[in-house]
């Protein structure tokens, strides 16, 4: 992995904690116990408890490997500066007209984004073109569908 920041909000950064801790104690002991048991049943070349109990091993090892990674390299979004200045920033909670419809967003780092829950990457099209603008700004987005105009209505 490349040492790019991951920038992350407390409960995204607590989430990957929690993962990370889930797959140390709990499921690779339980992997390992069964990789245990499957080599003690005798020839590992017929035994397909023992392979898939191998590469359960291998993609949760790969999975910690990887959070370690992203734990070394995450910066956590400051939530604790009020954002009295209204201006969009990485953790901000924007509210967006989109053709006379109003609609939230966070803006949060890539790890976090989730479209279905309203949270944008700050390297997103509309990530990217909201940080650093105000209340009352407006900013056209190219979309799939062609340009869309968004108008910032507030911003936390």
């Amino acid at each position: 992995m490349d040492s790019k920041k991951i920038y992350l909000t407390r409960d995204g950064l607590g989430e990957l904690k929690d993962e990370y801790e889930e797959l140390i104690k709990t499921k690779r002991p339980d992997v390992l116990s069964r990789v245990s048991q499957a080599r003690s049943l005798g020839d590992l070349s017929e035994n397909a408890e023992y392979v898939a109990a191998r590469e359960e091993l291998s993609f949760i090892d790969g999975r910690i490997d990887e959070l370690e990674e992203l734990l070394k390299q995450a910066v956590l979004i400051s939530e604790s500066a009020k954002n009295t200045n209204h201006i969009v920033k990485l953790g901000s909670k924007v509210t967006l007209n989109i053709k006379g419809k109003k609609e939230n967003f966070t803006v949060v780092g890539e790890w976090e984004a989730d479209p279905t829950e309203k949270k944008i990457s700050h390297e997103s099209p509309l990530g990217k073109a909201l940080i650093g603008k105000k209340v009352g700004e407006k900013i056209e987005v190219e979309a799939p569908a062609g340009k869309v105009l968004y108008t910032i209505v507030s911003v936390s």
